[in-house]
This record gives C-alpha cells, sequence and structure tokens, in this order.
C-alpha cells in the first residue's frame, strides 16, 4: 500500500519565515539603550547587559517555537499527540542563527548569511513537520538533516560564543543547555519516540567538565568548537546505539571514528 506523505501549508511557512527574518533584520536598525543586570555575589561581581539583540533572541525563539506548534497542528497524523518536542530545534535554531547575524556588519557577508539562516530555518521546520510521522517514507532523511542542522547549530554556537570573548559564566549555561537540547532531540529522533532524560544529563555533566576547561586553554574558537563538538556527538552517538540495543563492541566504533576525526580537524585547524 502506497504511503501517504504530508508536507506543511505553504503560506503558513512563508508567513514564519518572514517574521522571523523581519525580526532579524529589524533588530539592526533599531536601538534601544542597553541595561546592565548586576548581581553582588561574595567574591564577585555578576553582570549580564541586556540589550535590543538580546531581547529580540528571546522573542523569536518563542516566535519560532509558537510558529512551529501552529504550523504542525494541521498533520493529519499528529491527532491528540502534544508537539513539544518539535519546538526544540526550530527555537534553537532561530536563537542561535541570531547571534551571528547581530555580530556581523551590515553588508554582503550580511546578506548571504541572512539568506542562509532563511533557508535552514524553513529546512528545520519542513523536517520537523515530515518528523511527526514516525511511519513516513521520509523520515530518514528528515531525521538526518535534523541532526545535522542540530549539530552544527551546536558548533556555530561554540564558536560565536568563544570567539566575542563571554565569560565562561556567561557561555557555560548557554553551551549546556544547548548540548542538552540537541542531545535530547537528536536521541528522541534516533528512537522513534523514546525519551532519554537522565542519559542525557549524563552527557550534559561530561560536557560540563570539557567546556570549563577547554574555555581557559589557548585555543582558537574554531578548535574549541570542534573540541566540543566531538564528544557531544560521540557521547549521543553512543548511547542512541547502546539504547538500540547493539553490543558495545559494535556500538563504539562509530563514535570512536567520528571523534578522532572531528579532533583531528581540530588540531589541524589550530
Amino acid at each position: 500500500m502506497e504511503r501517504t506523505t504530508y508536507l506543511p501549508d505553504a503560506d503558513r511557512l512563508s508567513i514564519l519565515s518572514a517574521a522571523i527574518l523581519l525580526a532579524y533584520a529589524a533588530s539592526r536598525f533599531v536601538e534601544i539603550p542597553a541595561r546592565e543586570l548586576g548581581l553582588q555575589l561574595p567574591g564577585f561581581y555578576l553582570a549580564v547587559e541586556l540589550n535590543i539583540h538580546t531581547v529580540v533572541a528571546l522573542l523569536v525563539a518563542g516566535l519560532t517555537a509558537t510558529g512551529a506548534d501552529l504550523l504542525l497542528r494541521d498533520h493529519p497524523a499528529l491527532g491528540e499527540k502534544r508537539t513539544v518536542e518539535h519546538w526544540l530545534l526550530p527555537a534553537l535554531t532561530a536563537w542561535t542563527l541570531g547571534i551571528p547575524l547581530n555580530q556581523m556588519p551590515v553588508g554582503l557577508q550580511w546578506l548571504i548569511s541572512f539568506a542562509i539562516a532563511g533557508f535552514v530555518i524553513m529546512l528545520v521546520l519542513v523536517s520537523e513537520y515530515i518528523a511527526v510521522d514516525p511511519e513516513d517514507e521520509r523520515y530518514p532523511i528528515a531525521s538526518a538533516a535534523l541532526t545535522a542542522v542540530a549539530y552544527a547549530l551546536f558548533l556555530i554556537l561554540a564558536i560565536v560564543l568563544q570567539s566575542a570573548g563571554f565569560r565562561l559564566f556567561l557561555i557555560l549555561p548557554a553551551l549546556l543547555l544547548a548540548a542538552g537540547l540537541v542531545s535530547l532531540r537528536t536521541l528522541h529522533l534516533r528512537l522513534k519516540g523514546r525519551w532519554l532524560y537522565l542519559r542525557t544529563l549524563v552527557i550534559v555533566v561530561i560536557l560540563t567538565g570539557m567546556i570549563s576547561a577547554f574555555h581557559y586553554w589557548p585555543l582558537s574558537p574554531i578548535t574549541y568548537g570542534l573540541l566540543i563538538l566531538g564528544p557531544a556527538y560521540s557521547l549521543t552517538s553512543l548511547i542512541g546505539a547502546l539504547s538500540e540495543g547493539q553490543p558495545l563492541k559494535r556500538a563504539i566504533i562509530e563514535p570512536t571514528v567520528v571523534l578522532m576525526v572531528v579532533w583531528g580537524a581540530a588540531v589541524w585547524v589550530a
């Protein structure tokens, strides 16, 4: 029997993508005085600057999550199921892509990056729509696309935060949140609906030490990002393979190879 395949409503998808991109563009031409939020702790002063880019990043992430929910509601296979898991990567995508766009000067490079951001957002939204139905024949392709985008975003986020010179108390929670969301969602996709909260927490705990240690090494931002990306992907892949019932000797092959390749690239670009 031929399977029925579905795609999101083109008008809704276009309007949502346009609204997100409009928010990106508008933030470059709107000036709001920055405010500093500070907290005096024993031994040091904790300060965070709140500016237009911070506000827009949060609003765009919320807009994308809300839009993804509305977009998915008309999927025939959704039924009474919730859509929370389909918000995670779209919101992370919008938030992460907004950071480099806000830091680039307006010009040709910004316009190209702006167009790429629009394409990636639409790709993620369409892939999430397809991923609603695990029986859809395009599910493996959509799952692979979401996984690839998720780890690319994690790498971009690590590179951008490190190159911006943020202190560890700002970088650490941002990267741990991103790593947790990426690992949780990619495992959920791979296992077709299973949530591995505790095992995802183990990944986050392991990455906490690595992110903290590598932050103080004299590394270039790209090397820093690759050194963190390697274990983030490899640990998630290992847990996914073991959860599928693969024996340890077989499950460890792919994560080890990927870790060696990514860390080899990190050494090469250092």
